[in-house]
């Protein structure tokens, strides 16, 4: 039915013709031009956008005919629900009946509750004293997770520069929810038997857990290497236009038997993948996590040795050519096999592919030369799934140790997780768990829930194995010993900039400076009046060599390269262009950017209660200066 005519039906109904003063008006007055209209046009005025949930229940409890209209697995309320959460809608099947009414109202109690704890979070753990139950709230919420999950996204794509705390928790929430479920999905993927198909899941599975806050999704994943696939057989068709893999449809495991057939598939693969998609291994920034993910690797055509390898057999494979994965020391490979199926065969009846050196065709001579040292012959063997997923979560792993700037170990404690997903008793592995889990449990917002978390690996580890007693010891006696000293500690420690010894603290929370000597931008989220750090920190930060040594106030600063750092006074200044600082801990401290300073959240505040005052007067006298330079 065409708007215009429906906008001119609504607009007559809706017409009211006045009651006469002495009489009273019936409760459906103005509503019966209303209701006689055709059923079509009533729909449409109810699905139109414009009335709210509260509208239409109102709407409904007026007649039978509009309560018709509006019932719970009807049109109108698909409408509200798809209007208000649009996102959700692809977890529905058009088939299916569903009670929209029920669940607009899952779905609005859902959102109340994530808003309920998100706000929590920030006291929580901002305070001494964590719950030892972590995210157990969360994990027991009734409802689909679904739901829950979504008004977490919602709050993190809200606009603005507000709420900046709220994003910071919601995300770190979203983050745990979304990784629980993926290591329950790869545990349970890891049961099931090998085939050339779940090298690629398992992959994404490990993609998926190191990015949880993207959306990468295994069927994805599969429609772009289809795409390639689909690029080769169009090639494939100048090569040999009967070629058998133009036949083949999506999803089938069909096989090519004959050797000069698969070299076809082989040079077209190489041709579209290196030449025309300049697909290429990454030898200038080899090191990059980036280079193991599989939605990466497809968006910025490069990886490593692994990950190209995986691409490439994939492709092959949907064209018919069997390749199996090789996990030769230092350098992954992919054999090729030139000898009759069934046949006895050795290493030299295979033919080597480096995917990583654009396709490169190698024997078993070029490939000792290609690591530079003589191997078993065990090493040029097929590996399944797992051993594949071992290498490349190996590789997270050691990455993650190389970790500088980033402070939370996000890398290493994920890629330990993996692998102990996958080996869970490996006990060097869990001990440098159990140290990691030690180090960060220092820090005031994961407290004791990480403490005991340690004690119970600890206690794993001298089960697998008696022999690690001493270390373990080690680390129990110091675990236990940071326990009793977070019993110790009281309150929240209040920094007054009006108190005496204060007062030589020129620069306030919230405020964007600059590093005279490094340049980096930053924004103070705490300060001491002297330097609190210990003495070999004083000396390997070289600190006696400024004009005022230790003994002036020292900041905490969140700084634009995502590191944190402990800067003196007299190597900070005012930043007269202050700008946005991009750090992944801005929401924990504070609640919104104003464009000139950022505001300390209830949490920071509480700490620093006269630090927003001094903020306020400090931006403002800046400006003013700079404004009377300008004239």
């Amino acid at each position: 039915m065409a708007t215009a005519a429906a906008a001119a039906a609504v607009e007559s109904a809706m017409e009211v013709v006045p009651a006469p003063a002495d009489e009273a008006v019936p409760e459906l007055a103005g509503l019966s031009g209303l209701v006689s209209l055709p059923g079509e046009v009533l729909e449409y005025i109810l699905c139109s956008g414009s009335l709210a949930a509260s509208d239409i229940s109102r709407v409904a409890s007026t007649c039978r005919r509009l309560r018709e209209l509006c019932q719970s697995s009807g049109k109108v309320w698909k409408e509200q629900f798809r209007g208000r959460w649009p996102s959700l809608m692809k977890h529905y099947s058009p088939t299916d009946y569903v009670n929209w009414l029920e669940e607009y109202k899952v779905r609005q109690k859902a959102g109340l509750e994530a808003r309920k704890i998100v706000a929590s979070f920030s006291k929580r753990f901002f305070s001494e004293h964590v719950p030892c139950n972590g995210f157990s709230d969360i994990e027991n919420l009734e409802g689909p997770e679904i739901f829950f999950e979504d008004e977490l996204v919602c709050i993190l794509n809200m606009e603005g520069r507000k709420a900046l705390t709220w994003k910071y928790y919601a995300k770190k929430i979203l983050y745990y929810l979304r990784q629980q479920k993926i290591l329950n999905n790869l545990k349970a993927f890891l049961q099931h038997s090998d085939d050339y198909e779940s090298y690629l899941e398992g992959a994404v599975f490990i993609d998926q857990y190191c990015n949880p806050l993207s959306e990468i999704t295994l069927a994805d994943i599969q429609t772009q290497i289809g795409s390639i696939a689909e690029l080769v057989r169009k090639t494939l068709r100048g090569i040999n236009s009967r070629h058998p893999s133009l036949t083949f449809r999506a999803g089938e495991s069909s096989m090519i038997m004959e050797i000069e057939l698969q070299s076809q598939v082989l040079d077209a693969m190489n041709y579209v993948l290196y030449d025309q998609l300049k697909f290429k291994g990454n030898r200038m920034d080899y090191y990059n996590a980036l280079n193991l993910y599989m939605h990466q690797v497809l968006i910025r055509r490069t990886g490593i040795p692994i990950s190209m390898s995986l691409l490439y057999m994939t492709v092959a494979r949907q064209l018919g050519v069997p390749l199996e994965p090789v996990n030769f020391p230092s350098h992954f490979l992919l054999r090729w096999c030139q000898s009759a199926e069934g046949a006895n065969l050795d290493i030299f009846d295979y033919i080597y592919i480096d995917a990583f050196g654009k396709g490169r065709q190698l024997t078993v001579k070029e490939c000792e030369y290609l690591i530079g040292q003589h191997v078993t012959a065990a090493l040029y063997g097929v590996v399944n799934v797992k051993k594949v997923l071992q290498r490349m979560v190996g590789n997270l792993l050691s990455l993650g140790k190389r970790e500088g700037i980033d402070q939370s170990y996000q890398l290493l404690r994920d890629s330990l997780d993996l692998y102990l997903a996958m080996y869970p008793d490996q006990v060097q592995l869990l001990l440098l768990q159990a140290r990691l889990y030690f180090h960060l449990g220092i820090w005031p917002e994961k407290s004791f829930c990480l403490v005991l978390k340690v004690l119970d690996i600890l206690q794993h580890i001298q089960t697998l194995d008696p022999g690690q007693h001493g270390a373990v010891g080690y680390l129990v006696q110091h675990t236990l010993e940071h326990i009793e000293r977070k019993k110790e500690d009281v309150g929240v420690e209040v920094k007054l900039r009006s108190h005496e010894k204060h007062r030589d603290v020129c620069y306030s929370i919230g405020l964007i400076m600059k590093h005279k000597r490094y340049g980096y931008n930053c924004v103070i989220y705490g300060w001491d009046p002297t330097c609190m750090m210990g003495h070999e920190w004083i000396r390997n930060m070289n600190v006696h060599s400024l004009p005022h040594g230790h003994h002036q106030p020292f900041y905490n600063v969140l700084v634009e390269d995502g590191s944190c750092r402990y800067a003196a006074q007299e190597n900070l200044e005012y930043n007269v262009e202050p700008q946005e600082i991009s750090h992944p801990d801005v929401g924990r401290y504070f609640s919104e950017f104003t464009g000139t300073h950022y505001v300390p959240n209830a949490e920071l505040e509480l700490r620093y209660p006269e630090d927003l005052e001094s903020v306020y007067e400090t931006v403002q006298n800046i400006y003013s200066a700079k404004k009377e330079d300008a004239e």
